[in-house]
């Protein structure tokens, strides 16, 4: 299909979505490319790019739903924040659910990113962030045993390990060293953000650093595009 086509169809859809109440549910796929004219994978594509605008959200097995319009979390990546801090900025309400903590043991590859051997004790803590009724990012973070046990997350932990880590003040932080990436949803990520596996996501894998140079945490962030805004200001070289 042709350029132009296809904008006409982003434009019909994108029509048709704001013209609906939030939770709606959209026809079915073949309903709607019939209705459309077009084919299943022509809307798949399509659809796809209004779920990383955030303008609907589809739900395995339930149908697609359209969203209700919410502020875009707006940051600057020069100065690492948690997700709190920033919906705090923008005047949104976030809250954490479904928290696992477990005790776990390093393998190869989170040995090599935390610099620690095969088989070290470690902590890891997975949540989803959800803000109304939508979950809009999935975080994991793994740190060392001595950094944080499991004991100290049974209570009045809210999300963000960055937060709990600066609030005690020990290990003095100093940097984090993140990758960012445009990801496909894993069966285990698509689950906890209520998306269809390998739909497009923002990945953060982020070493933060303390004063010493030791890796004291090793956090995998994913973000549903459409409510997240990521900014660099960089300097002239």
């Amino acid at each position: 299909m042709s350029h132009h086509p296809f904008r006409r169809l982003q434009s019909e859809l994108a029509e048709m979505i704001n013209s609906l109440p939030a939770e709606t549910r959209l026809p079915s796929e073949p309903t709607l490319a019939k209705q459309l004219g077009v084919s299943r994978a022509t809307l798949r594509e399509a659809m796809r790019s209004f779920e990383g605008q955030g303008m609907i959200r589809r739900r395995q097995g339930v149908g697609t739903f359209v969203v209700a319009k919410v502020p875009v979390m707006d940051t600057g990546l020069e100065v690492l924040e948690s997700i709190e801090t920033i919906a705090q900025r923008s005047g949104l309400t976030v809250r954490m659910s479904e928290l696992q903590v477990q005790q776990v043991a390093s393998d190869e590859g989170l040995a090599a990113v935390l610099n620690l051997k095969v088989g070290a004790d470690l902590t890891r803590v997975a949540r989803i962030i959800f803000t109304d009724q939508r979950p809009i990012a999935y975080l994991v973070d793994t740190l060392p045993m001595d950094i944080l046990a499991v004991d100290e997350l049974r209570s009045g932990f809210t999300g963000s390990v960055l937060d709990l880590l600066l609030r005690r003040g020990d290990p003095k932080l100093i940097q984090s060293r993140t990758e960012i990436k445009a990801i496909g949803a894993t069966s285990e990520v698509a689950r906890a953000l209520q998306i269809q596996r390998e739909d497009v996501l923002l990945q953060f894998a982020a070493q933060l650093y303390s004063e010493d140079s030791r890796v004291v945490d090793y956090s995998i962030s994913y973000f549903l595009p459409g409510y997240f805004r990521f900014h660099v200001v960089r300097r002239v070289g």
